[in-house]
């Protein structure tokens, strides 16, 4: 395992201390669970059994699945993810925010495991900083054709729409929306699937945070904008990515699959 810690620095305002706690989670985002990879979700598996007992909190920040096509899905994955997922649940708070692959999670998925659907983004405390946990695509406005894709996607409307086929039509427009994203991201170039870095201290300033936790672009690392922090979640291809909040830090993690 591979750990880059980052110690909070003095940037507390006073109002903070009113809030202030010490929160131990641990946040992933991107495993892209699906049927041609169960190594990704028996490593979920392992992590929830190894580490929720111990923490506070788990925080899930988008594409935990390749694609979700609805709560009604009982397929043998399905079935496996809600059986892994109801594991962290019994040992502590888990918190499940959409990405652009899973944004069909719905009430009757969170509650049947035990989770609490949260918003994109979301402003936590820890350790009497504000922190923004987001899934990150909002951040990727270069990229003007994804985000009219993401409105769409993202909009009530177009997810009852949606919903109202059949599970097999669900399967087969999510084959076809994956195929077409595929094709159109080897035409883009690098810098407009990342993030714009204007973007993100837009949403520190609005948030009256200084850190940011987030995926989606599959750049782990963490970043330093003008003294904020930016700490990017990886995909869990060749490894697991990870950042682990304790009492005085957060640390970016990557462990073997």
């Amino acid at each position: 395992m591979i750990s880059y810690p980052y110690q909070f620095g003095n940037r507390i305002r006073s109002f903070n201390s009113l809030y202030a706690h010490c929160m131990d989670a641990i946040f992933i985002s991107d495993l892209h669970i699906d049927d041609t990879n169960p190594n990704i979700l028996r490593r979920l598996n392992t992590l929830i059994e190894h580490e929720t007992r111990n923490i506070d909190a788990l925080y899930i920040l988008g594409d935990l699945v390749e694609v979700w096509v609805g709560d009604d899905d009982r397929s043998r994955l399905a079935e496996a993810l809600r059986t892994t997922l109801k594991k962290a649940t019994r040992n502590c708070q888990v918190y499940l925010m959409h990405g652009n692959r899973d944004f069909l999670f719905g009430d009757r998925f969170a509650e049947e495991i035990g989770a609490t659907l949260i918003d994109d983004p979301t402003v936590i405390t820890i350790n009497g900083n504000r922190v923004v946990i987001t899934h990150g695509d909002a951040y990727c406005t270069k990229d003007s054709a994804y985000q009219q894709m993401r409105q769409m996607f993202r909009s009530s409307e177009w997810k009852s729409e949606i919903l109202d086929k059949s599970l097999k039509e669900r399967r087969n427009l999510a084959t076809n929306l994956r195929n077409q994203s595929r094709l159109a991201n080897q035409n883009k170039a690098d810098n407009i699937m990342d993030v714009t870095n204007s973007e993100v201290m837009n949403s520190l300033k609005t948030n009256d945070a200084s850190t940011v936790i987030h995926g989606h672009t599959h750049r782990p690392g963490i970043y330093n904008l003008e003294g904020n922090n930016r700490f990017v979640l990886g995909d869990w291809g060749r490894c697991g990515w990870l950042v682990r909040s304790s009492t005085k830090e957060l640390t970016l993690e990557c462990f073997s699959i």
